[in-house]
């Protein structure tokens, strides 16, 4: 087996990545000293012990070995994707309603096993606690079902 492409020791590198993009990003702002810190601090700080963590990640993962990257599975990554899309394309125009209807269907088509009236009760709790939270709960100016309430 190939340590280096293990899941491991590419998630290392992903912290380690993400670390330096974050360190670029942030370069500009001002670091300040651990007492009175800057706006930079924090972010900096975060970077250093992400990338830490990564480089701690792959150098486990080239001592001990771990399990080979699998080949990716196209159909759920592009359909829910796809399903992400139209929820924020139909977000807006119709309601969150909608949105989380085709979503869910979408997203749902993804999966091994499709059983209808799985997807339905899905539908439903869904649509009711996402009502119940962002509508009613939080007031949020949003409409369920546009042109309707």
């Amino acid at each position: 087996m190939n340590r280096i492409l293990s899941k491991d020791f590419l998630s290392g590198l992903m912290f380690i990545g993400f670390g330096l993009i974050a360190l670029y990003f942030g370069q500009k702002l001002a670091l300040g000293t651990p007492v009175r810190m800057g706006p930079g601090y924090v972010p900096r700080m975060l970077a250093l012990i992400m990338m830490g963590l990564g480089l701690l990640i792959c150098v486990v993962a080239l001592v001990a070995g771990a399990e080979p990257v699998e080949k990716p599975k196209w159909k759920p990554i592009t359909l829910v994707t796809i399903g992400i899309v139209c929820f924020a394309l139909l977000f807006e125009r119709a309601g969150l309603l909608p949105a989380l209807i085709v979503l869910i269907l979408i997203a749902s088509l993804a999966g091994e096993e499709f059983k209808l009236t799985e997807v339905l009760g899905n539908m439903v709790v869904l649509a009711a606690v996402c009502t119940l939270v962002f509508k009613v709960g939080l007031g949020m100016n949003i409409s369920i079902i546009r042109g309707v309430w």
